[in-house]
């Protein structure tokens, strides 16, 4: 599948690789790249190309970075060291891998568990492209290796320790949240006041644009039946963050049974009470390790957790129904038929 069709969040502006329209000096440049294993998109409005081209391509770096620190599939990254010594010593890391992996666990915690980065091991059984679906006894050994409380942090010394052998943290559920967080702190140092950073379904924006106009962001239909993007909901952000889970990203069919990549780690198979989830917060690092959260608990506990740690939610349940919190209905549209 097209990476850059599995984007769950569309950007509802007119971009090109260089110049879009100009509003007196200002105009608006936009660039995409393959980072962190899907297609990363950065907007900025800015004087000049070359003002522009220059915070682009540090910023690139920037998260190419990162994402190399936090790769699960790379025998050569911190985040692959804290795994390969588990239940052995703990591993001393970057500043940003301590910091995405802190974050993880507040959101487990606040989630009660229902994110959980030590679900690695469970992950590791799933193979979507091969349509492989785990065992009962693979499922019954990995299981109980997931738990974030045995996680241990110690920010003094800058290193992560799993307590059990065999322990695999996956940051997969937060770490393009957290990257496009990096990726906007980049272009503000770089002299950008306004722009746009897309990595595959998390977003993170800031400013306005050079109409003075809101980022206006559209949320894809789970359930579209032709070959074009279908929007089912668009909404409009200034200095926020929207992260987007849904069923449709990466999964298969097996016996009229939809398996994706967005497991319950009670149960270790994906969860079914919701086809989509957009989560509206301050922070990328928020809105990506709770959509993923919301998604497991369903339209009903996920509304409640949303309530009570203060981010916006639009969920999409199993039967196609949209629900939300109150306080985004007045900056959100919902596409006629829907």
């Amino acid at each position: 599948m097209n990476a850059l069709r599995n984007i769950s969040l569309l950007i509802l502006i007119l971009l090109t690789s260089a110049l879009s329209c100009s509003f007196g000096k200002a105009s608006v440049f936009s660039k995409t790249m393959p980072l962190m294993d899907t297609m990363v998109s950065i907007t900025v409005v800015a004087d000049s190309k070359e003002a522009a081209e220059s915070a682009m391509q540090r910023t690139f770096a920037e998260i190419g970075r990162f994402g190399e620190l936090i790769n699960f599939y790379s025998e050569n990254s911190e985040l692959a060291g804290i795994n390969r010594n588990a239940g052995m010593h703990a591993v001393k890391v970057s500043p940003e891998s301590l910091d995405v992996i802190e974050q993880a666990v507040i959101a487990a915690e606040k989630s009660g568990g229902a994110f959980d980065p030590t679900i690695g091991p469970v992950v590791r059984l799933w193979d979507f492209p091969n349509r492989r679906k785990p065992t009962e006894f693979e499922l019954a050994q990995a299981l109980p290796l997931v738990n974030y409380k045995d996680i241990l942090i110690d920010r003094a010394a800058f290193t992560v320790f799993l307590k059990r052998k065999g322990m695999m943290i996956d940051l997969g559920g937060i770490a393009k949240g957290y990257a496009a967080d990096l990726a906007v702190e980049s272009l503000k140092k770089e002299g950008i006041r306004s722009g746009l950073v897309s990595i595959a379904g998390d977003i993170r924006t800031f400013g306005v644009k050079p109409d003075k106009g809101l980022w206006v962001i559209g949320i894809k239909n789970p359930r579209q039946t032709g070959e074009r993007d279908e929007i089912i909901a668009r909404i409009r952000l200034g200095d926020k963050a929207i992260s987007t889970a849904g069923d449709y990203e990466r999964f298969f069919l097996s016996e009229g049974k939809r398996y994706h990549h967005l497991l319950d780690p009670k149960s270790g198979y994906p969860a079914e009470l919701c086809r989509s989830v957009s989560v509206i917060a301050e922070k990328g690092v928020i809105t990506d390790g709770f959509d993923n959260a919301i998604f497991i608990l369903g339209p009903e506990k996920g509304l409640k957790l949303a309530k009570e740690i203060g981010v916006d939610a639009i969920i999409i349940d199993g039967s196609g129904t949209i629900h939300m919190t109150d306080a985004i209905k007045d900056k959100i549209t919902i596409e006629k038929g829907h």
